[in-house]
């Protein structure tokens, strides 16, 4: 099902340079081999953010459950429901962390008419290279504001202030 969240002749970027050999790019099913250790190496990180409005990462996630998790992201991102970035090296040989960008919850009435509203969140792992996460909250917002058609991004999670 497509959305009318976004404009309909709006492309998602699909590579995002970052910072020293650092990238976003959609994440995919393919990921799994990095998006686990990821994951669940920073499981009670990751559970204190997000625990208790999205019920992840639980503490026993399976890889299917994980490699679902990637399938429906990789979805979404195509009919652009919501969208799911990798935070990688240039080797993807790690996950860093990701970038999650979604509807606002209940989008409509007037936010529909102004224009699209976004809620953001983002996480970098305890093993990406220090400074990531500092570089990551100073991108985020600006790369957002470039090249998405958002009137308003939130940020629910408090990543910016």
């Amino acid at each position: 099902m497509t959305t009318a969240w976004l404009p309909a002749d709006f492309d998602h970027p699909l590579h995002i340079p970052l910072s020293d050999g650092v990238h976003l790019r959609p994440i995919s099913a393919d990921d799994l081999a990095i998006d686990m250790p990821a994951v669940m190496g920073n499981q009670p990180m990751l559970w204190a953010k997000y625990g208790a409005a999205w019920g992840w990462p639980p503490a026993d996630m399976s890889a299917e459950a994980d490699r679902s998790d990637l399938e429906r992201h990789a979805r979404e991102m195509v009919t652009h429901e919501s969208f799911n970035y990798a935070i990688l090296p240039a080797s993807e040989d790690a996950l860093y962390g990701c970038v999650y960008i979604d509807p606002l919850e209940g989008f409509g009435g007037a936010d529909a008419l102004a224009g699209p509203v976004a809620d953001v969140s983002f996480w970098v792992g305890a093993d990406a290279p220090a400074g990531l996460g500092a570089r990551v909250t100073e991108f985020v917002p600006a790369w957002l504001a470039a090249e998405w058609p958002f009137v308003e991004v939130r940020y629910p999670f408090g990543e910016v202030g």
